[in-house]
């Protein structure tokens, strides 16, 4: 399995070497197109141009020379690029044509199912846009009790919904709710919590996490999660993902995308890191492929001590493998969950713009990564593990602007009860 992975890696990283090389004006076999900055004009090295099932990448000029397989007729495209809102295009043949690209920040508040299904919790959150800077939403597509606000196909057919409380929450038609939202001009994430799935656990225990006995493992809220080398099971949150994007949402970001952060556990392969790591990248390896034709975002979580710890954390995050993964890492920089705290930082819940600017500083050194890879949850609700203080507008904003000096890709807002001040947030 990990000697297929390595190889479609190299494939994908050589091609991208090629496509870097200066592009040849259009011939009479091909196109050629120009990705700029639509404010500076400047070219955009590095955008991803689809069609159907292929892909480009421009060059350090923003240029790309397509094929031009039917003459005489457009090529539908889409175009995206890390900082930029993603652009739908009509290629001419024969002529050299610019794509034109618009500088996107998402400033994001999170949703789950309970919330995007909840009319008081939702229009609370439409409520904001008007009021503040949030542009964007994280939606729960996949949350963490494996639920689904909309009829997921991918969980019946797997059979993953029998195992769902029948009064889950759901949204009637959730397609026409992300193309009201669009229509509000909203940026629109669909969170995936991939491995931690007690329903496609229950429905396929030969997929579960198993403890030293050789039982059925379960964390501390009595959840079972699915093992992460057993790649039979990853196919089933791509087709959720895929769902996620057929309805149209810009980004996919996958949750925890990871190992238990417990010991002595058992999973299909040896509980290794290079085995560890190998799942994780593996996994994301695949949704690149599976989204290709659909061109969205991918993001996905990683703990905030992955930006510190050099080794995977235990758990198959290793940072400097994620970058040619994934478009946005998106650390959990909430100060409550830097439980052994940073030196000099102690308590961390005392220094939240300090924690975040500090991690977010050795994310980029570490990778050689600009900040605008990167968009970190910021924490928006009460500390749970220092001194219970409530996180108001000052230690909100200290988050904000130390993301924001960072030159990351904007920020995203957690509060597990779905309840956001207007008057903790900057305008």
């Amino acid at each position: 399995m990990h000697k297929r992975i390595m190889i479609s890696r190299w494939i994908v990283w050589s091609l991208s070497l090629l496509c870097l090389q200066p592009v040849a004006s259009a011939t009479a076999d091909t196109l050629a197109v120009t990705v700029v900055d639509a404010a500076t004009h400047a070219p955009i090295a590095g955008a991803t141009l689809v069609s159907g099932d292929l892909a480009w990448i421009s060059g350090r000029d923003g240029g790309i020379a397509l094929p031009d397989t039917t003459p005489g007729a457009p090529m539908a495209v889409s175009v995206r690029a890390p900082g930029y809102a993603r652009v739908q295009a009509s290629i001419g043949a024969g002529a050299h044509e610019t794509v034109a690209m618009t500088r996107l920040r998402p400033k994001a508040i999170y949703l789950s199912v309970y919330g995007i299904a909840s009319r008081t919790l939702l229009d609370a959150a439409l409520a904001l846009p008007a009021r503040t800077a949030i542009n964007a939403v994280v939606i729960d597509v996949k949350g963490d009790r494996g639920m689904t606000p909309y009829r997921s196909h991918a969980r019946e057919g797997i059979g993953a919904q029998a195992y769902v409380p029948a009064n889950a929450p759901r949204v009637k038609n959730l397609p026409a709710l992300v193309k009201s939202l669009h229509d509000r001009g909203l940026y629109l994430i669909a969170r995936i919590v991939v491995f931690k799935d007690d329903p496609l656990a229950r429905a396929h225990p030969e997929w579960a996490v198993r403890d030293a006995e050789g039982n059925v493992w379960r964390d501390r809220e009595q959840l079972r999660w699915i093992d992460p080398t057993i790649s039979a099971a990853w196919a089933h949150n791509l087709d959720v993902a895929e769902e996620a994007a057929r309805m149209g949402f810009d980004e996919i970001q996958f949750d925890y995308l990871r190992f238990p952060d417990t010991p002595g556990l058992e999973f299909h392969e040896t509980n290794t890191a290079e085995h560890r790591v190998g799942a994780i990248t593996g996994f994301l390896s695949a949704a690149r492929e599976r989204l290709l034709r659909y061109n969205v975002y991918l993001s996905v979580d990683i703990f905030g001590y992955v930006c510190w710890n050099l080794n995977d954390t235990a758990i198959g995050q290793r940072l400097e493998t994620l970058g040619e993964q994934v478009d946005y890492i998106a650390p959990m920089l909430y100060p409550s969950g830097f439980t052994w705290g940073l030196p000099g930082y102690d308590p961390p819940t005392q220094y939240p713009g300090e924690i975040v600017s500090r991690s977010l500083a050795q994310a980029m050194r570490r990778t050689g990564l600009p900040g605008v890879r990167f968009r970190p949850w910021l924490q928006a609700f009460r500390d749970y593990a220092f001194d219970r203080r409530n996180f108001g507008a000052a230690e909100i904003r200290a988050q904000i602007e130390a993301a924001d000096a960072a030159g990351t890709d904007g920020w995203m807002l957690w509060n597990p009860r779905n309840r956001y001040e207007p008057t903790t947030l900057p305008r």
